[in-house]
């Protein structure tokens, strides 16, 4: 998986690095668990903007009780009836299913 620094997103994203912490903060965005906020995987961000649909699941999943690393570890999970990851299908524009599986699970 490749992974950003917040200087690399803000680079891609045209804001600052403080605005990418910021994102960090608010759950709009999240870095890899235990990196400290200083590795964004590079599959969070789509055509210069963070992907969307991305902090709305994350948001379901902290709201049903994910802790960062589940949440993490659901994102990038390979799911055959998917196919593919959670990731993948926001990124291929199938968010529907992918935010369905997220409220099941969640509540």
């Amino acid at each position: 998986m490749e992974t950003l620094t917040p200087a690399e997103v803000a680079g891609v994203l045209g804001v600052s690095p403080n605005r990418v912490r910021q994102l960090l903060r608010e759950n709009k965005l999240m870095a890899v668990p235990g990196s400290g906020n200083s590795r964004i995987p590079a599959d969070f961000l789509q055509d210069g903007a963070v992907l969307k649909h991305l902090p709305g699941l994350i948001t379901v999943l902290k709201d049903g009780g994910f802790r960062d690393e589940e949440v993490f570890e659901w994102l990038f999970r390979a799911d055959e009836t998917l196919p593919g990851t959670p990731v993948e299908a926001l990124r291929d524009d199938r968010h529907t299913e992918v935010t369905r599986r997220a409220q099941a699970l969640a509540f």
